[in-house]
């Protein structure tokens, strides 16, 4: 069992490792092709950070535990929520100021419905899927759209998002480590979702719970260090960027990629518990990011109640 805990704990290191180098790899060949850097920023490196789910729920399907799929993603937008917010709120009040981001809120009260109605049967089936990865591609071509035909230069993310894309970088460079993320990060994840199983079957957990505590803290960690280093940069609208985007990623792109390789009859306690806990931390976060003025600060006691909220789910859960 300690082969297995130290393996899960390599396997997270190196799942992290690798997606961020793929998307630094990724970021700067896009940059050195001409593509503007807020489109790379609301895309590719948006999307890194939910690599480390992609590729665990890819493996978990493989291995037909779609119910870790489900409970990784799940979990996961609790965790950015709950844990990945409040800890950043604590370190530092957070300022809502992007339109982008308020764009965005809407979006991911919307598909954290569709979500809730998918599970709502207790089944994730092929065709539920396929909806979800529609509305991802629609969702990425809406964005790139309306940010290309409505550029606003004065917005606060556009701003912090150019400066987090790497720039001078010789595009050999960049192509080195684009392919050293791409296969790390599948070889990483298999190793994980094995350990991870292993670990599930000592303890007596059943597949979702081990998606949704240590598989789902896990892959939040990516979310965790962007938005806390936003944070202490004082690049608020970032720091909830990666919450907001990441969580709406996770249920378009992720949640498919379980349903389309292993459809399956799907753990009840999803439909019962855990999607209202997940649109319960949605809302939260849009009621403490907006107010009638359309701007709020996220202070330290609401950090503090975040946290808490997830104290007590875990315990409750477990």
């Amino acid at each position: 069992m300690l082969i297995s805990f130290a393996i899960l704990i390599l396997g997270f290191a190196a799942l992290v490792w690798s997606a961020d180098r793929f998307v630094f790899g990724a970021a700067a060949l896009a940059r050195n092709y001409g593509i503007p850097p807020l489109i790379i920023g609301l895309t590719i490196v948006a999307m890194g950070s939910s690599a480390p789910e992609m590729m665990v729920a890819a493996q978990a399907a493989l291995a037909g535990k779609t119910d870790t799929a489900v409970g990784n993603v799940v979990g996961s937008n609790i965790t950015n929520v709950l844990l990945v917010l409040g800890a950043t709120a604590l370190i530092r009040p957070l300022m809502v100021s992007s339109d982008i981001l308020k764009r965005e809120m809407p979006i991911l009260i919307l598909v954290s419905l569709g979500a809730w109605y998918i599970f709502s049967d207790d089944y994730f089936s092929f065709n539920e899927a396929i909806a979800l990865a529609v509305g991802f591609v629609l969702f990425i071509v809406g964005l790139i759209f309306i940010t290309k035909n409505n550029p606003n230069k004065n917005d606060p993310l556009v701003a912090e998002t150019s400066d987090e894309i790497p720039e001078g970088v010789a595009t050999s460079k960049a192509l080195f480590w684009l392919i050293v993320g791409m296969i790390l990060l599948p070889v990483s994840s298999g190793y994980l979702v094995d350990a991870a199983v292993d670990i599930a079957k000592y303890f007596g957990m059943s597949d979702l719970l081990i998606g949704l505590t240590i598989i789902a803290i896990g892959t939040s960690l990516p979310e965790l260090a962007a938005s806390i280093a936003g944070a202490m940069k004082q690049e608020d609208d970032l720091a909830l960027g990666n919450i907001i985007g990441s969580n709406i990623f996770n249920i378009l792109a992720v949640l498919s990629i379980g349903g389309l390789i292993h459809p399956a009859i799907i753990d009840s306690a999803v439909s019962n518990r855990d999607i209202y806990v997940m649109l319960a931390a949605a809302l939260i976060l849009v009621f403490m990011s907006l107010n009638i003025r359309g701007m709020q600060r996220v202070n330290r006691f609401e950090g503090g109640l975040l946290v808490f909220a997830f104290i007590a789910y875990l315990y409750f859960i477990i």
